[in-house]
């Protein structure tokens, strides 16, 4: 029986356009970091250091150490001057990327509809950002943090989608047995890749990103008008 409901952000509770997203991003990293370190050169780093945290499997290091770790390797920089300017970045420019970004009314009714039937709510996004980053990506969904029992973030989790020990960590973390538990996304590698530890899943297509895998075994797969209609067909908990 179903009892937390976990989220992917990006693409699901908050729709994108997923390449203006990232020609932002990367265009207000190159802005900041300009007297240091030329834009396509930036971009070619975060992307390595980000494949290199995806496919780390050292539980002993968080996302953020394997990032920093791999990109201090690669820039002429040290960290003490870098830091603040992403430190600043995401305090001051993220907020640009927004708009490549909508609200979905019918998620946050869903979310709303799901925390007053008593069910545990989890935001497991991809935590290869920092956490101020995926606050800010919440909150643009039209969601406060108190809404959610747990948020990944690449400060606390260890590892990244689509290794299946990011969703033994979020169960961890949570208390969760897969078989009470539902991932909601609109990846279907990163995502769905949850049916193999046991949850139940349930495949966004309004953003679908598919890299052509089969889609056998997804429990459940819609719009999101499908997946509100879902929501309001669970029993209450309480």
């Amino acid at each position: 029986m179903i009892k937390t409901v976990l989220f992917d952000l990006d693409g699901t509770l908050l729709p994108l356009d997923m390449n203006e997203f990232i020609k932002r991003y990367f265009g207000g990293l190159t802005v900041k970091f300009k007297d240091m370190i030329k834009g396509e050169e930036l971009s070619s780093i975060v992307w390595a250091s980000t494949k290199y945290m995806v496919e780390n499997k050292e539980a002993s290091k968080t996302n953020e150490e394997a990032f920093f770790e791999d990109f201090y390797k690669r820039v002429h920089h040290k960290p003490e001057v870098m830091n603040p300017l992403f430190e600043e970045y995401y305090i001051k420019d993220f907020c640009k990327v927004q708009d490549a970004t909508r609200q979905e009314e019918l998620m946050v009714k869903a979310v709303r509809q799901l925390k007053d039937k008593g069910y545990k709510v989890v935001v497991a996004t991809n935590p290869i950002f920092p956490e101020i980053a995926i606050h800010q990506r919440i909150k643009w969904a039209g969601f406060e943090i108190e809404d959610f029992d747990f948020i990944t973030t690449f400060e606390k989790m260890h590892f990244c989608k689509p290794n299946v020990e990011f969703y033994q960590e979020v169960l961890e973390n949570i208390g969760g047995k897969p078989e009470d538990c539902l991932m909601v996304g609109n990846d279907v590698e990163e995502d769905m890749v949850a049916k193999q530890l046991g949850l139940t899943t349930f495949l966004i297509e309004d953003c679908i990103i598919h890299r052509g895998t089969s889609l056998e075994g997804i429990d459940y797969k819609g719009d999101y008008k499908k997946f509100y209609e879902f929501v309001v067909g669970l029993p209450s908990l309480k």
